[in-house]
C-alpha cells in the first residue's frame, strides 16, 4: 500500500491479505488443516513428509482410521477451518460457539456439514465445554490454545500459521524490502506467537520490532506482560468486542513463552480502532489495492492511523521509531465474516472515532 505509506510518511505499509484463503475468508485453515493432517498421520503411524493430500483423501486412509469426529470451540474462523477440513477428508465435526456468535459465522460453519451448537457461555468456558464433550464421546479436540496435558495439537496449529509468514517473507525478499516493524493481533496468542517465533528466527541478526494488539475487554496478553511474575494471566467477563476472533481471556501458554520475551510493545484497542481500519482498507488511495478486512483483521491499520495522525500518540510513535525508513507488516487475518456489521461500519459510520 505504497500510496498510503507515502501519505503517512512511512517507507512501506505491507498487508498480508488472508481474506480469500481457500474461499474461507480467513487464515485459520492454515493451522486447522495442518493439525488435522498431523493427527491422521499420527494415527496412521506415518511421517507427514511422506504423504500428500491425495493420500489423505484415499479409501485406504478412511478404512484404516475409520470414522472419527473432530470438535473445537470457536468465535467463527477457526471452527470454519475445522469444519472445512472435516468436509474435505470426509470426517465428522462438532463445533461449539460462545454466546453472541453472529449468525453468518454460524451458518458458514454449518455450510460445510458440521454440527454447530451456540452456547450461553463466553469463549473460554466454551472451550472447556467442547473438551468435556470430547471426553464423553471419544472425539478429537482440535483447539488453537493449549493447557496442561494438551500442547501437541496447538503447537501443530501454530506451525501451520507460519505458512503465512513464509509467504510474506518470500514476497518481501523478492521486492528487496527489509522489514522493520510487525503489527500482529492476539486472541489466545497462537497467531502472534507463531508470527513472532518465525520472524525472530528468520531475522536473528536484525529482528523487526513487534507490536502486539488486543481488544480492550480481552487483553490477556497485555495483562500477562504487565504482571511482574512472567506468568500468563487471564481476564474474565463477557469479553465483549467487535473483534470476535480476538475475544479470548486466557493466553495460550505455548505462545506466551514467546510473547513474554520478544515483543516491543503491547497495546489494547477500542472497537473504533478496528472500525477505522476497515474503512481505510476499503477506501484506498489512488492505485493502492482495496482490501476487505473484518474486525479482527483491520485493527493494525486502525492503530497505525492513530500513531501517525493523532498527536497524542506522538511519543509512542517516536519510541517505536516509526518513520520514513520504516517498513511495516500487517496481517489481515479475515475478510467480512460478519457482513451486516461490515456494511454498517462502511455505510453508516458505526463505531466512529472518539477523542482520546
Amino acid at each position: 500500500m505504497s500510496k498510503l505509506a507515502q501519505s503517512w510518511g512511512i517507507g512501506e505499509v505491507l498487508v498480508k491479505d488472508e481474506s480469500a484463503r481457500f474461499g474461507l475468508k480467513a487464515f485459520k485453515v492454515l493451522g486447522g488443516s495442518y493439525a488435522v493432517a498431523r493427527l491422521l498421520c499420527q494415527k496412521l503411524r506415518i511421517d507427514i513428509e511422506a504423504i500428500d493430500y491425495d493420500y489423505l483423501m484415499s479409501d485406504e486412509v478412511r478404512q484404516r482410521i475409520g470414522q472419527i469426529t473432530l470438535t473445537t470451540a470457536t468465535d467463527g474462523n477457526h471452527g470454519r477451518s475445522i469444519a472445512w477440513t472435516a468436509e474435505q477428508l470426509k470426517l465428522r465435526a462438532v463445533i461449539f460457539m460462545p454466546k453472541g456468535s453472529v449468525r453468518s459465522r454460524v451458518e458458514n460453519i454449518r455450510s460445510h456439514g458440521a454440527t454447530v451448537e451456540v452456547t450461553d457461555l463466553n469463549y473460554d468456558d466454551t472451550v472447556r465445554l467442547s473438551c468435556r464433550m470430547a471426553q464423553e464421546n471419544g472425539w478429537y479436540v482440535i483447539q488453537d490454545t493449549a493447557w496442561e496435558g494438551y500442547t501437541e495439537i496447538p503447537l501443530w496449529i501454530m506451525q501451520g500459521y507460519m505458512t503465512m509468514c513464509a509467504e510474506a517473507v518470500s514476497q518481501m525478499s523478492h521486492e528487496g524490502i527489509r522489514l522493520t516493524h510487525v503489527f500482529v493481533q492476539a486472541g489466545v496468542g497462537a497467531l502472534a506467537g507463531a508470527v513472532v517465533g518465525y520472524l525472530i528466527n528468520k531475522f536473528q541478526d536484525d529482528p523487526p520490532q513487534f507490536i502486539i494488539m488486543e481488544p480492550n475487554n480481552a487483553a490477556c496478553i497485555l495483562a500477562s506482560a504487565a504482571a511482574d511474575d512472567g506468568l500468563p494471566h487471564s481476564v474474565t467477563g463477557d469479553l465483549n468486542t467487535i473483534m470476535a476472533g480476538l475475544a479470548c481471556g486466557e493466553p495460550n501458554p505455548i505462545a506466551w513463552n514467546i510473547l513474554r520475551d520478544f515483543p516491543n510493545c503491547y497495546i489494547s484497542c477500542d472497537n473504533f480502532v478496528a472500525a477505522n481500519g476497515i474503512r481505510i482498507l476499503a477506501n484506498p488511495l489512488e492505485d493502492d489495492a482495496t482490501v476487505e478486512a473484518g474486525e479482527s483483521g483491520s485493527v493494525g491499520i486502525g492503530l497505525l492511523d492513530l500513531l501517525v495522525n493523532n498527536p497524542d500518540f506522538g511519543k509512542l510513535k517516536q519510541k517505536l521509531k516509526i518513520g520514513p525508513n520504516s517498513n511495516l507488516l500487517f496481517f489481515n487475518t479475515e475478510g467480512a465474516t460478519d457482513p451486516e456489521n461490515y456494511r454498517a461500519i462502511l455505510w453508516h459510520g458505526k463505531y466512529p472515532s472518539v477523542v482520546i
